[in-house]
């Protein structure tokens, strides 16, 4: 399934250029709320029968007639990978932005994860607002996003799959400055509007294989980011067992796997467009944040 949110915290199952409201199958006290997918994937094992008969008489909308929200407005955790693709650690080695006193970026497997505020979530109708900060760079970062379905708690990569309820695309967006000064990762990347996720969730059986996607960012039509999850350095599987070995991942929980190379500057006037193979499209305009 292609699991959407829109307009007053409604979901709906996306077909083509349409979605099927479905939001009666989750107890209506959390109705007209963020947490409403929360509940949903939480409970997915028990409501799939549920959908399957609500999507038979579900009131059918255009896509185009509705506002899209983030999928998971408020997931419980959003955890990312530092530096997972080769090509990527080279280009930020070399980099302007990085510190003259930072030793070489290193991988997952070395340095673990690091978490963003899930107040930087954004969905497919919003803008990229970048702060007011003359001087300083704002990168965009195109990552494959994991949705979380399942605790888990110390999940050995074999078993990973079972956890794993589906899959969007995800943007990290990054503050940047050159020479010695650079705020701490989490604060650099968690202002408001930072992490646009969408369009909707690809549910884990529609995506056959994971580690072999396609992922792709234009600026303005000039495309800056091609790669695919097959070069990442550490997998999947491997990044959420490092996780659960850490934290208890809760349904509605969301780990970006990491960016690859083509990492560049936006400003307010451009358009960010990013697809990942099955996933979708966000097409999003940056703008200068007005508070």
């Amino acid at each position: 399934m292609r699991i959407a949110l829109f307009d007053q915290y409604r979901i709906g199952i996306v077909d083509g250029a349409s979605v099927r409201d479905v939001t009666d199958v989750v107890d209506s006290r959390w109705h007209g709320t963020p947490y409403v997918i929360n509940q949903l994937i939480e409970h997915f094992d028990e409501l799939k029968e549920p959908l399957r008969t609500a999507l038979a008489s579900a009131p059918e909308r255009s896509l185009a007639e509705v506002t899209l929200l983030p999928p998971i407005p408020r997931p419980g955790q959003v955890l990312a990978a530092p530096a997972n693709y080769h090509a990527h650690v080279a280009e930020m080695t070399d980099s302007q932005y990085r510190p003259t006193n930072q030793q070489a970026l290193r991988s997952p497997s070395d340095v673990g994860f690091f978490v963003k505020s899930s107040a930087s979530i954004s969905g497919p109708a919003d803008a990229i607002e970048l702060p007011p900060m003359p001087g300083r760079a704002f990168h965009h970062e195109v990552e494959l996003g994991i949705v979380i379905g399942k605790p888990a708690r110390g999940v050995p990569a074999e078993q990973v799959t079972d956890h794993i309820f589906g899959y969007l695309i995800l943007l990290d967006l990054t503050l940047r400055t050159e020479g010695e000064r650079q705020e701490e990762r989490t604060m650099r990347k968690s202002f408001e509007t930072f992490t646009p996720i969408g369009p909707f969730i690809v549910t884990a059986d529609e995506v056959t294989d994971p580690s072999n996607l396609g992922l792709r960012l234009w600026v303005n039509d000039e495309l800056r980011q091609q790669a695919n999850t097959r070069d990442l350095i550490v997998g999947i599987d491997d990044l959420i067992e490092q996780a659960s070995s850490v934290v208890t991942l809760r349904p509605g929980d969301i780990y970006a796997t990491g960016t690859p190379e083509g990492v560049g500057p936006i400003e307010a006037g451009d358009v960010v467009r990013a697809e990942i193979d099955g996933l979708g499209e966000l097409s999003l305009p940056v703008v200068t944040r007005k508070w």
